[in-house]
């Protein structure tokens, strides 16, 4: 099905200029992304690929934070400070809820504040993950460890971080899909070929002879639980809740009733990619301190607790995903400015008071929406991760489950953004007739 809407979607110009415009910024990424910062061996990473913050880090970042490239940091640190912008508009900073309010020009003061932050987290990050790898590496990251060179490296990583945030923004005004997404997306989908090639390395070649019969069954039953995950997790994505919506004026011939869609997960992706990132700044941070000779013991317990590979940073990563899940879902769906637009255009629920009995009703409604859809995102997240640690699987498997929710989900927006370009050529032509 994606194939022929690919197909049809490429005879429109429009569309096909956005493809072929998104394909460009993302072999842009792809290709910064195998730019080593300068006076850093890149290598001395690989004795720490079973670091759960490192896996973290090149998940959000694209899968460049291994080849410690200048677009090492990737989104991450425009992801958080999106974050922290949107905490400041909940009646915390008042110039930031009035830019809320302001339409089209209080987006772009709020997208202006986004980006200054940014600019300090990521400088703050950039020197914290050098500083900590540089420290935790047996073959320094590092050859002239100073804070001439950590500076140097610091503003090289903020500059990358702040282009990779600028490709993103691009392919979301002129591309296809979103942009940070897309970029996140392309990352994953270039790292497939070298999980695959790690899972067959792990279980046929550097085994033994009378262990590739179990090696058979046990891959078999992996590529199954990842089929039967996807088809789950894609039967979710797109299940929907319809509330029946009635008008009390209509024009003649027009239906006198309706339905309001709302996704069972109506928050998406992004919280996942929010608590990955969340997850991976302070584990910046705590690297840096515990270079810096602050290697107490609050210092330990609180990397523990945000480490995937410990039961409480587990816990902690779960937590995160179902509070951002229901933070965002009330972001992206606000009960007071739905109730209001009902009561604008005539419309509202069967069997509910408009106003105030509607955004009451709106509330309870996304609180259930929110619990199913952060318990999904949970289970999702967290399975894998709990599946390496039972089973002794590679600590590629660990984030797949993260990895498969960001890859289904960029797949069905993309493909309704597919069916949106082919239904708007449709009514373009139909009038053109007329």
């Amino acid at each position: 099905m994606f194939f022929k809407l690919l197909k049809d979607a490429l005879k429109i110009k429009q569309v096909r200029s956005k493809i072929f415009f998104t394909l460009f910024i993302i072999f842009v990424f792809r290709a910064g992304t195998n730019i080593t910062v300068p006076g850093v061996n890149a290598k001395s990473l690989e004795a720490l690929s079973g670091l759960s913050f490192l896996n973290m880090l090149s998940l959000v970042s694209g899968n460049a934070m291994k080849n410690f490239s200048v677009f090492a940091l990737g989104v991450s640190p425009y992801i958080t400070a999106s974050i922290v912008v949107q905490l400041l508009q909940m009646d915390i900073v008042p110039k930031f809820v009035e830019w809320g309010k302001q339409g089209e020009v209080g987006r772009r003061k709020l997208n202006q504040a986004t980006r200054y932050i940014s600019l300090v987290l990521a400088f703050v990050q950039s020197i914290g993950i050098t500083a900590g790898f540089h420290t935790l590496s047996s073959a320094k990251l590092v050859a002239t460890p100073n804070w001439q060179t950590y500076l140097l490296i610091g503003s090289i990583l903020t500059t990358g971080s702040m282009i990779v945030t600028w490709l993103g923004e691009q392919i979301t005004d002129k591309g296809y899909g979103n942009g940070v997404s897309m970029i996140i997306f392309a990352g994953i989908v270039s790292a497939i070929p070298g999980m695959i090639k790690g899972i067959y390395e792990d279980y046929f070649v550097n085994v033994p002879s009378e262990r590739i019969q179990s090696s058979i069954i046990f891959v078999s039953i992996l590529v199954v639980a990842v089929l039967l995950i996807i088809y789950f997790t894609t039967f979710v994505q797109q299940a929907e809740y319809k509330i029946p919506i009635q008008y009390t004026k209509r024009a003649q011939g027009a239906p006198s009733s309706s339905y309001l869609p709302l996704k069972v997960n109506p928050a998406g992706v992004i919280p996942v990619i929010f608590a990955s990132s969340i997850t991976a700044a302070p584990a910046a941070i705590l690297q840096f301190l515990r270079s810096t000779g602050h290697d107490g013991q609050w210092v330990r317990t609180i990397q523990d607790l945000f480490a995937t590979s410990t039961p409480s940073g587990i816990a902690m990563y779960a937590l995160l995903i179902i509070l951002f899940t229901f933070f965002y879902t009330f972001v992206q769906i606000n009960p007071e400015k739905t109730a209001e637009n009902l009561q604008k255009s005539g419309a509202y629920i069967h069997g509910v008071r408009p106003g105030k009995g509607t955004e009451e009703y709106m509330t309870k409604l996304l609180r259930r929406l929110a619990t199913v859809g952060s318990l999904f995102l949970g289970f999702i997240s967290i399975l894998p991760i709990v599946a390496k640690d039972v089973f002794g699987l590679s600590d590629a498997i660990a984030l797949g489950g993260t990895s498969l929710l960001i890859i289904i989900s960029t797949g069905i927006e993309g493909m309704k953004q597919l069916e949106g370009y082919l239904l708007k050529r449709k009514y373009t032509g139909f009038m053109e007739t007329e």
